[in-house]
């Protein structure tokens, strides 16, 4: 989906504050927004406006905002993850130097990595994104701060809501893999897409990243009778359910994955998995895909799954809590260099409203508290949105028994 296209709640907080009133998600297992106060004004530079879309400002300086917790404790347990969608090569990138000043001890670029869907395509674009990018100031710092995974989208990918049809995907496979600095025996230069996972941590604070690739093998999608319908903007739900989103040898892989031991699974998708109400690249288009997946976490018994997804030019939290095996919670953060920040759409399982401003997503887990902590920041680092989640909830009911 390309369309320059959650909760607006500004500031810091008590942490004590922050996890007493969270204390209901321990109970339910259901997320609760945590309202924080308005961040006091800062001298950063503002965002350029530039046609509806919302540009970061060229550098930001938050020396001065560093965050307390380490990033990752002394056993080794991950306790900051960024999540980064939508960097656009050609614009201001002052974002990533506000994600490097909080620390993250693991940053998730979850695809739209950089812009190089020109039509015609040419492998020359998708070099001249790169090149652009690999020598940005702030993402070689941001690069060098801390470890990362990367998936792609369509604009990396070289196709506006490309799929497995693109002739150029292997040429642009490598591309990516090189840029990312895979090594030469990569299992990923040797499969049908980019699928690929991280343990981090130790026993009984492992952290499990699932990158999963929606576009190397996807089925094209059903165009819309109704362009720019609310709802039906561009594509609509199909009914034929030979369609795949992974295609067979990542769904193996995928339910190997599930059932390797972990406490925290966080599964990246480049486009939105939960989301309903839009007519935008989404697994709700694959009906049968996304109730596979539901499915498969019910199958392995797989416990402590968080969605992760970018694409959309907005931020946003998702929750499903009637056909998945447990309440399952989705963070969308898509908004590193511009934003739809005119977006108005329906959401009938979103929690709360959109983020139109420039943001970074952010996990923060408190193994203590067995607290996890979805966060959407601003420019200037400030939470705009927080969605609490008990770890202990993650987990399938028992068979017989009905979620709630």
């Amino acid at each position: 989906m390309k369309h320059d296209r959650t909760l607006k709640v500004s500031g810091n907080t008590n942490r004590r504050a922050a996890l007493a009133s969270l204390g209901a998600v321990a109970l339910t297992g259901c997320g609760t927004v945590v309202n924080l106060p308005a961040p006091a004004p800062s001298p950063t530079p503002q965002p350029i406006r530039r046609q509806g879309i919302e540009a970061a400002p060229t550098s930001v300086s938050m020396a001065a905002n560093l965050p307390s917790p380490a990033a990752t404790s002394a056993d080794g347990a991950l306790q900051r993850i960024a999540l980064l969608s939508c960097i656009d090569q050609k614009r201001p990138t002052g974002m990533l130097e506000t994600v490097r000043a909080d620390r993250p001890g693991l940053v998730l670029f979850a695809g739209d990595n950089v812009y190089a869907n020109h039509v015609p395509f040419a492998l020359s674009h998708l070099d001249e994104a790169y090149r652009t990018l690999g020598t940005d100031a702030n993402f070689q710092r941001l690069r060098d701060a801390a470890p990362h995974m990367a998936i792609w989208d369509d604009n990396d990918y070289g196709l506006n809501d490309g799929g497995a049809s693109f002739s150029a995907k292997h040429d642009s496979k490598s591309y990516f893999l090189n840029f990312w600095k895979a090594a030469a025996n990569d299992p990923r230069r040797a499969r049908d897409g980019l699928y690929y996972a991280s343990i981090f941590g130790p026993v009984g604070k492992r952290v499990q990243v699932i990158m999963l690739d929606g576009r190397f093998n996807r089925s094209p999608w059903t165009r819309t009778d109704q362009r720019d319908a609310p709802g039906k903007e561009r594509y609509v739900p199909t009914t034929d359910t030979g369609t795949t989103m992974l295609g067979e040898a990542q769904w193996r892989w995928f339910e190997e994955q599930l059932r390797t031991p972990a406490e925290v699974r966080l599964v990246v998708s480049g486009i939105q998995v939960l989301a309903e109400g839009h007519g935008w690249e989404r697994w709700g288009l694959f009906p049968h895909e996304r109730a596979r997946m539901f499915d498969l976490i019910t199958r392995t018994q797989s416990k402590g799954v968080v969605l992760l997804s970018g694409d959309r030019h907005i931020g946003a939290f998702y929750r499903d809590t009637f056909n998945a095996p447990y309440p399952l919670t989705e963070m969308t953060s898509s908004g590193v260099t511009h934003v739809w920040d005119t977006a108005n759409e329906a959401g009938p399982n979103r929690v709360g409203d959109l983020v139109r401003e420039l943001h970074f997503g952010v996990v923060e887990i408190d193994w203590a508290t067995r607290v996890l902590a979805l966060k959407l920041k601003n420019a200037r680092g400030a939470t705009v949105r927080e969605l609490g989640l008990s770890i202990d909830s993650l987990q399938p009911m028992p068979r017989g028994l009905p979620i709630k």
